[in-house]
């Protein structure tokens, strides 16, 4: 990636950091900003911006809205995950509903796949 696009990502990260949406809010400050591993928000990985990332366990945590689940976002998030996975991260996905809806869940989840791998 050149100077020129590395700009260009950081600063859409920044933009995308302000305007979180009430789901990534609620597992940045509720849960993941306090965890007891360091994770970043919106944090550039390559051309890719990852939603949440922990750098000690290789891990990308995404929330997946409605945007995700059309042909087109279903088609850009294989071939991320797949970019991802060949640099040895470990991609989480969960829904906003999930999110929503069994919040704690979702947390022991990401727990545990960040304690198998950071060990």
């Amino acid at each position: 990636m050149s100077g020129k696009e590395t700009t260009i990502v950081n600063g859409l990260a920044r933009v995308l950091r302000r305007n979180m949406t009430k789901e990534e809010k609620h597992l940045w400050y509720d849960f993941l900003k306090k965890a007891p591993v360091q994770f970043h928000r919106q944090k550039p990985f390559g051309n890719y911006i990852l939603d949440f990332f922990c750098a000690d366990a290789r891990i990308a945590v995404e929330l997946d809205g409605s945007q995700h689940f059309t042909e087109e976002g279903l088609k850009r998030d294989k071939e991320r995950d797949e970019y991802l996975t060949q640099c040895g991260l470990l991609v989480l996905h969960y829904t906003n509903y999930e999110v929503k809806t069994n919040f704690e869940g979702v947390c022991r989840n990401i727990m545990m796949h960040v304690n198998a791998r950071k060990w």
